[in-house]
């Protein structure tokens, strides 16, 4: 008996949601479009058609800038929202906002938000494929990825490789999607600092502490 097929991921929200042939896959798909930036022309046709909204509740000129220039080089349709500024300000709740977006009709909605869960919440009211750009001191999927894009290409490997995640790694999201990755992927992870910015039971997530 073949094993029952799982239903394609419509979302990135969380390391834990991904098996380690998903990370394979999209570290491959991401050295093939990086090939694409030696090139004179560094568009490729990918997303064409396709419309990418980037709703920013923190600011954020590093991770919106990226997240903006990759979907154009992509040839897809780009919006970027701010929080300050817009209808965040007069009150309006993040499920105002979703539903407000997904009347657009967007094909992706990349979300940074200062509340843990922000992100799931607007997969349920929207049909957007949803990408978690950070949320409070949960989860940074993306920058993970891109740090074990990172570690692969300088040392052609991740499997077996020892990293020192170093400072105050209890108000930080992407140390959490780090040790998540880096576990999944077969590296060895230490994390370095004083107990206070160590979060309790780290350990259970597959890392030592020092």
């Amino acid at each position: 008996f073949l094993p029952p097929k799982q239903p394609p991921r419509r979302h990135l929200i969380s390391i834990g949601d991904l098996e380690r042939d998903d990370v394979e896959r999209l570290l491959a798909t991401a050295k093939s479009f990086s090939r694409s930036l030696e090139r004179e022309v560094k568009k490729l046709p990918t997303l064409r058609g396709r419309t990418v909204v980037n709703v920013f509740y923190e600011s954020s000129t590093r991770t919106s800038a990226s997240f903006e220039l990759a979907a154009k080089r992509l040839s897809a349709d780009t919006m970027s929202i701010k929080a300050a500024g817009s209808s965040v300000d007069k009150g309006e709740s993040l499920k105002d906002t979703a539903l407000t977006l997904g009347a657009y009709d967007p094909d992706v909605i990349v979300i940074r938000h200062p509340q843990i869960g922000a992100p799931q919440l607007v997969t349920r009211y929207t049909d957007a494929h949803v990408v978690n750009a950070g949320d409070g001191k949960h989860q940074h999927p993306t920058q993970a990825l891109l740090d074990l894009y990172t570690i692969q290409d300088e040392l052609g490997r991740i499997e077996g490789v020892h990293v020192a995640i170093v400072g105050d790694v209890l108000h930080s999201r992407v140390a959490r999607s780090n040790v998540q990755a880096l576990a999944l992927m077969g590296a060895k992870v230490t994390l370095v600092g004083p107990p206070p910015l160590i979060p309790r039971g780290i350990e259970a997530m597959g890392c030592e502490v020092s």
